[in-house]
């Protein structure tokens, strides 16, 4: 007798009749995957799978990657350079020389009737790094604006203000190999399994081999939390109550690192002072985690041989997140668990390269890891590139969080977005669609047309995308892997590298400055400026990343194995010299302001957001590829079966979600994953969940609490909700 899948039809995967196969990387979240394009006879890309000989991923590719070649093609892409005069006109389409001489004539007018800092900036954490490098110094070399930033700030900024308080600079400590040698691993504000499938798989294999703690601290009870020893449903908005507590715990019962701390730290007493007022029973009040909870979960920590954090938008998106990105460094560093294998704090970063633009975009200083505050550093960079080192501002400009309040105010008049939406990305999208209508000049440069945000433009470029050409990409583990061109660019379009470099040539200071017309010209460019520095890439080439699959950085030139292959250092910090000028890290005191938007009784329920599996960022992507957009291509909430029976709302009908900001509709899914006062909307949906988060600023990283928000649920007529989700669905 025959059972299971021998009695049915055998699956069978069709035939997408490659000829070549072609290296790249992967360009979704920042796992860094290596992949391979296959394409047909008609020089077609058709079909991705996992390179089976690179380390991060070792074969194996998310949804999400497996359908990667579904948006070369996708609909909505631009096909060419568009422009009108006011944003009530139609668009009309140009020749590229038109829309770039548009473009530079307006930059050039605007700074020169108010000011060089009146023309904004912002990129994204999806170009190539030499894209990136290329962007900064048109920004501040040619340009001059001084308003330039990225919107890895709506992610990352807390990780990157966290790191350089604590360290004195940014860059991940560890790597994913931490995962095969750590005791313990926490994980705050992480669904890794839906995040960063990869990075997931890591672990899991990781812990089948050796069965350590895994701790999940989320107010959900994410599909990480199912798969947890220990689920922490913490209170939104109060993890630097319980890291303060679990310090508290680890200090006093001795269980610290105290010949780690004396060598190479500063601050102790100071935080020793800071959480004695953290004992577990006072902290459990506030952060809803019960004190016997805390207790185990230090001990668990303090005595592990190597424990390591990890963390993702839980932590940054929220006003305390540079703090708890702080507090996640001091209980590392005072257990000693920095720069050693299974020890180390961890961010996982979002977008696949937001680490190329911490790095090499120039936006919070100067290419490297360079600060704008020193001046050594404007005078290497400046006789670099050939720019006069006065040209340079002193200091930092305004984040993109501070840019969009500056156009409401009239301080700036002109935008450049590039490969960003923040129509649907920034908080508060109704005071975000009033600002953009401020404008004088808006630029959008994208790879689709379709982008709300382009509603708003007066200009639009339409971008490569992805593996449409080449570069780097660097991931959370600091790898910087080569993305290979595999394909033409979609009709009209350019790769961004083309366009950036071209838009230098309607400056008069551009024709001063040089601009490599090759993307390995720009990575030789990147790798001098690295010399010598922490963040060093000069033992890498495109070659050289291609055939070891990636290499870490820093790695430094002349330094190899003894099979003559290229190093670099798995992890940061091995040898205890930090980058604050005494070479000590610090630890920082860390008092709890409970400054957060809470539920109330016209607002009862929490508001949470997060990713799911199948889609990726505004699903400007992925809700055009079939594959992933059709397991979810509704917005839809979940919502306790409790508090849901309590209101009359029935499973699989239609709700309106009130803040103070604005409201949504959104199909009602009832699952215990949610407490009974909070609900959790997917924050991939156009039109929806950043219509009502409040995006209230942390004052380190200027990063929106997208996570802490309070809303009501109200009844809608069916019908209409549903006649509504359907038009929602044709993006």
């Amino acid at each position: 007798m025959l059972f299971g899948r021998k009695k049915k039809n055998p699956i069978k995967i069709a035939d997408k009749k490659v000829e070549k196969w072609m290296y790249t990387t992967c360009g979704y979240c920042s796992t860094g995957c290596s992949i391979e394009v296959g394409i047909d006879a008609q020089n077609k890309a058709v079909a991705t799978r996992g390179v089976a000989s690179a380390d991060v991923n070792r074969g194996k590719l998310c949804i999400k990657g497996i359908f990667e070649t579904d948006i070369f093609e996708a609909s909505g892409r631009g096909k060419e350079p568009l422009i009108r005069e006011s944003i009530y006109d139609d668009y009309r389409e140009v020749e590229w020389d038109k829309a770039l001489d548009k473009a530079g004539a307006e930059i050039q007018r605007i700074q020169e009737k108010y000011g060089r800092d009146s023309f904004a900036i912002v990129s994204t954490g999806q170009l190539l790094t030499e894209e990136f490098y290329t962007l900064g110094k048109l920004s501040r070399g040619v340009i001059g604006t001084n308003n330039y930033d990225g919107n890895t700030t709506l992610c990352m900024a807390s990780a990157v203000s966290g790191y350089k308080r604590s360290f004195g600079s940014d860059g991940a400590p560890g790597c994913y190999e931490d995962f095969e040698n750590t005791n313990c691993l926490i994980a705050f504000g992480s669904n890794l399994p839906e995040q960063h499938p990869i990075i997931y798989w890591r672990m899991r294999e990781a812990r089948e081999k050796r069965r350590f703690p895994l701790i999940v601290v989320d107010p959900r009870v994410t599909m990480f939390a199912q798969f947890a020893d220990m689920h922490l449903p913490i209170t939104p908005g109060t993890d630097v109550v319980l890291l303060n507590s679990l310090m508290h715990v680890i200090l006093a019962e001795g269980l610290e690192d105290r010949e780690y701390i004396n060598k190479y730290t500063n601050g102790i007493e100071d935080v020793e002072a800071c959480v004695k007022d953290y004992d577990p029973v006072s902290a459990a009040k506030i952060c809803g985690i019960d004190e016997d909870t805390i207790r185990t979960v230090a001990r668990l920590y303090g005595k592990a041989g190597a424990a390591m954090s990890i963390w993702t938008m839980g932590i940054n998106q929220s006003t305390h997140g540079s703090d708890g990105v702080v507090g996640i460094n001091n209980l590392n560093l005072i257990t000693g668990n920095i720069g050693k294998p299974g020890g180390t704090s961890l961010s996982i970063t979002g977008q696949c390269n937001a680490m190329g633009t911490r790095e090499w975009s120039s936006c919070s200083g100067l290419p490297g890891y360079r600060y704008l505050e020193n001046p050594q550093d404007r005078e290497d960079v400046g006789k670099f590139w050939g720019v006069d080192p006065e040209f340079f501002p002193k200091k930092r400009g305004l984040t993109e969080t501070d840019i969009f309040p500056a156009i409401e105010t009239g301080q700036i008049k002109g935008l450049w977005l590039i490969a960003t939406n923040p129509m649907t990305s920034m908080p508060n999208t109704a005071r975000i669609r009033k600002t953009l209508e401020k404008l004088e000049c808006l630029i959008v440069q994208d790879s689709y047309r379709d982008v709300e945000t382009t509603e708003y433009a007066h200009i639009f470029f339409p971008g490569a995308v992805w593996a449409e050409k080449e570069g780097v990409f660097t991931n959370t583990e600091r790898r910087v892997n080569i993305v290979r061109k595999v394909t033409e660019p979609y009709a009209n379009s350019k790769s961004d590298l083309w366009i950036i470099s071209e838009m230098a040539k309607r400056f008069a200071q551009g024709k001063n400055v040089v601009f490599p017309d090759t993307p390995s010209k720009v990575f030789d460019e990147m790798r001098e400026l690295s010399r010598g520095r922490m963040l060093d890439i000069s033992g890498m080439s495109h070659d050289k990343l291609e055939k070891q699959r990636g290499l870490q950085w820093p790695c430094r030139d002349g330094e190899i194995d003894a099979d003559g292959n290229t190093v670099g250092d798995q992890r940061l910090y091995m040898d205890g010299k930090f980058q604050h000028a005494d070479g000590k890290a610090k630890l920082i005191p860390l008092p709890f302001i409970d400054n957060n938007e809470v539920p109330d009784e016209e607002y009862p329920f929490w508001l949470n957001s997060g990713r799911l599996v199948e889609h990726f960022h505004t699903r400007t992507k992925t809700g055009k590829v079939g594959n992933c957009n059709k397991y979810s291509p509704t917005p839809f909430m979940e919502m306790n079966p409790d508090a849901a029976s309590e209101l009359g709302v029935a499973h699989m009908s239609y709700v309106r979600v009130v803040s103070k900001r604005g409201d949504a509709v959104v199909l009602v899914q009832l699952t215990q994953r949610v407490p009974h006062n909070m609900v959790f909307i997917p924050f991939h949906f156009h039109d929806c969940v950043n219509r009502l988060t409040l995006g209230l600023l942390d004052p380190h990283s200027r990063q929106p609490a997208f996570k802490q928000n309070a809303v009501r649920i109200e009844h809608v007529d069916q019908q209409e909700a549903a006649t509504m989700n359907v038009e929602l669905r044709k993006f």
